[in-house]
């Protein structure tokens, strides 16, 4: 790709000098003699690095002018890197410019060689920039993981060994993967472990709620914008598919997305490039893609919901979580770790299960599978008084007799939802933290319930 240049002279030999020797070396190259157009032109078009010129005016030596440029320049566009030219040179100046933020400083009539090595150097110094950036924006992506509900696939049931045989298998190989279950099964968990086993380990994990991604923002998100391309685009960003480069990126809830989102991420796929909002550049992609559902999208095929060439797609590999109700047993290796992980949280170690409740906790349908278990675990360590967890501590209702007791889960749920609110004044972000979800399937729920 060609790297843009813009040159401000009032001089309109050296004008020509630069362009034609920097256009030799394949630069794409816009020259400039007034610089109060300057900032109108970067408000419309990105350069890489701009030489100015530190005088404008007739006579003038001091460079004053060119310093006042250079602050603009930069405030306009904090990203552009800025080589400082004058033919009055002196060290008191150039150490002005490179302190109010220009990068070089060199002195015309100059040796080409010399602009060469500068020009060189400030792109080097932008693409560090921005790799700084991707980092960062890396890190802002996965700061919540650190608070993951679960951090490993538990259960020794044989329909789970059969799942991480599948996984051991699947993982290598870099294959596309449909992974198929409840909501609560742990579809993340088994995203993630197919990325830990997998040959980019060592990547970036980059997860996204396609459910949750707006249509007018599904562009940006998923592949990133240019400032400048939209209102409120005041700095370039990258997109899921960038943080994910040599990674794996994982579509949660890839059911929940209309028609047209669906065409536009299968065109990415079957071209394995992507486009920045604004930019002029397609830009290659190298991420294993990994899916999820909770919906039926193979009936949605049929019903004409989902396209099947999309489908194709992403189940190279499919793999289904079985619901925690076809796995009791795991139940009671479940509980124990979500106990020990909530003591642990709360305060308060040392807790065990009585036995009549773990034999209430197996019998008991669990709607919300993995992540209900969860929660009732921490809200039963929350309650507890004594070292003993008993049943009415995980949010039970009984009937005539103990034997009859059931958990309503969408009772429990809003209830829940309700004190973890109250209890973070309000706060949806840290009761979310608390719930064990993320902020967008909390203001699902809350939406569901009718809480305000």
């Amino acid at each position: 790709m060609s790297h843009k240049i813009l040159i401000i002279d009032d001089d309109h030999d050296i004008l020509l000098t630069a362009r034609m020797f920097l256009e030799q070396l394949e630069f794409d190259v816009t020259v400039m003699s007034d610089p109060a157009q300057v900032l109108k032109r970067l408000s419309k078009e990105h350069f890489d690095v701009v030489l100015l010129d530190m005088n404008f005016q007739r006579g003038r030596t001091e460079g004053q002018e060119g310093l006042r440029w250079l602050e603009q320049i930069r405030r306009q566009d904090a990203e552009v890197v800025v080589i400082l030219m004058t033919a009055f040179g002196d060290v008191e100046l150039a150490v002005k410019g490179i302190r109010a933020g220009a990068f070089d400083f060199i002195l015309k009539p100059w040796q080409n060689a010399k602009l060469h090595a500068s020009i060189l150097s400030a792109l080097n110094l932008k693409q560090t920039r921005q790799e700084k950036e991707k980092y960062r924006n890396v890190a802002r992506t996965l700061e919540g993981d650190v608070n993951l509900p679960f951090m490993h696939i538990l259960g020794n049931s044989d329909v789970m060994e059969k799942l991480k045989e599948n996984i051991r298998i699947v993982a290598p190989t870099d294959a596309s993967v449909l992974i198929l279950g409840e909501n609560g099964t742990g579809k993340e968990m088994v995203a993630r472990s197919i990325h830990r086993l997998s040959q980019r380990a060592e990547g970036t994990f980059i997860g996204v709620d396609m459910g949750a991604i707006p249509e007018t923002l599904f562009e940006s998100e998923l592949f990133g914008h240019q400032r400048g391309s939209f209102t409120g685009a005041i700095q370039d960003k990258p997109g899921r598919f960038e943080l994910a480069e040599k990674g794996s990126l994982f579509l949660d809830e890839i059911g929940n997305m209309p028609v047209t989102m669906q065409t536009k991420l299968l065109t990415v796929l079957e071209q394995r490039t992507i486009r920045r909002i604004g930019a002029e550049k397609d830009i290659p992609i190298d991420i294993r893609l990994i899916s999820a559902s909770n919906q039926p999208v193979h009936q949605m095929v049929v019903k004409g919901s989902f396209r099947q060439d999309l489908l194709y797609r992403l189940n190279t590999i499919e793999l289904l979580i079985p619901p925690l109700r076809e796995r009791a047993d795991d139940i009671p290796l479940l509980a124990e770790h979500f106990l020990v992980e909530a003591g642990r949280k709360y305060g308060k170690p040392g807790l065990e299960i009585a036995k009549r409740s773990m034999k209430l906790l197996q019998q008991y349908h669990w709607p919300g599978n993995v992540r209900e278990l969860q929660n009732t675990l921490a809200r039963a360590v929350i309650m507890s008084e004594d070292k003993q967890v008993r049943f009415d501590q995980l949010g039970a209702r009984t009937g005539g007799h103990a034997g009859d007791a059931t958990l309503n889960i969408e009772e429990n749920e809003k209830s829940l939802i309700q004190k973890a609110l109250l209890t973070n004044k309000g706060n949806v972000t840290r009761a979310a933290t608390d719930l064990g979800i993320d902020r967008n399937a909390l203001y699902r729920r809350m939406k569901k319930y009718g809480i305000q």
